[in-house]
């Protein structure tokens, strides 16, 4: 078989892999562990970096995120696609975004923004170096898995025989020419929150997300705070109080307030906890809450307390 003929059936492959792609979208595959997505639109880019097994998981077409992302504001965007979890440790992408840069690529741009969650956060910020001046937004990314630095993370052994060493590789360094870096991560898993320490330069802001967990892009997508952080970036507009402002959502997002529900009850904060089931409430007339605030009253009662008067009834 040519070599012609093999990269048919590469692309073939990537085709039926990534459905959702559309029509205005420029498939590239880089060899058959992943491949580039580009549309080109507006002067603002947006550079993502996704699994395939998650792609388009805010889509039911299955299309790339970058696309739900850059919808309504029509941006030129990049999806970098992964097989599997490789965290984009493979010489057909550094190739890539050397040829990207060679070419001048990302200077054709007015502001140029990276994204990604966990190891494709890792890929945003480790890639972000080819674009110097980009925005980067990373949710619970990791720095590395070499080790001798983050030997503690013991969530992804089998992927620390990757080379996390040579090029693109330690993701806070490679961060550096960023003009701003947002880490937002969930402190209540401790690995997440040491990475973040990793990421340590005076361009990072690090943002705190509790009860968002694993999902952390999924929790963000589901209270409108993801898109709105994007199109924040791409107009130059971030901070980390755009961010704070913003994820005041939480408190009409009923897994968060299932999430810190459930803490208060098992640290015997009964009394906390009744107000948080009152909140609930009042914003979603949660029928499951209301059951919750009952029991928590009678239990208050029993000891002699009550609740406040709500001061917004």
């Amino acid at each position: 078989m040519d070599d012609q003929a093999g990269m048919e059936l590469v692309r073939a492959h990537w085709q039926d892999l990534l459905p959702g792609i559309d029509a205005g979208a420029v498939l590239e595959p880089l060899g058959t562990d992943h491949a580039a997505i580009l549309a080109r639109d507006e002067p603002v880019l947006l550079v993502t970096f996704e699994d395939a097994a998650t792609l388009g998981g805010a889509r039911a077409d299955g299309a790339p995120l970058a696309a739900t992302l850059t919808e309504a504001a029509g941006w030129s965007r990049l999806t970098l696609v992964a097989r599997e979890r490789t965290w984009f440790r493979d010489p057909d992408v550094y190739a890539y975004f050397d040829q990207l840069v060679d070419e001048g690529f990302f200077d054709e741009f007015d502001r140029v923004v990276f994204y990604g969650t966990g190891m494709c956060g890792y890929a945003a910020a480790a890639f972000s170096v080819a674009a110097p001046g980009a925005t980067v937004i990373a949710l619970n990314p990791q720095a590395t898995l070499t080790p001798e630095i983050a030997g503690w993370d013991d969530r992804f052994r089998t992927d620390r025989r990757r080379d996390f060493t040579t090029r693109y590789g330690y993701a806070p360094a490679m961060a550096e020419a960023a003009a701003q870096v947002f880490v937002i991560h969930d402190p209540t898993a401790p690995e997440n929150a040491m990475h973040a320490a990793l990421f340590s330069a005076a361009n990072v802001t690090r943002a705190r997300a509790p009860r968002t967990g694993h999902a952390i892009e999924t929790q963000l997508m589901d209270m409108g705070v993801l898109p709105e952080l994007i199109d924040a970036a791409g107009e130059g507009q971030l901070s980390a109080l755009v961010f704070h402002r913003l994820f005041r959502a939480r408190r009409r997002h009923m897994p968060y307030l299932r999430s810190l529900l459930a803490q208060l009850q098992d640290d015997g904060q009964i009394w906390r906890a009744a107000l948080v089931c009152r909140h609930a409430v009042r914003e979603r007339s949660s029928p499951r809450f209301r059951r919750r605030l009952e029991k928590l009253e009678q239990q208050l009662a029993a000891t002699g307390r009550s609740l406040p008067p709500d001061p917004q009834a």
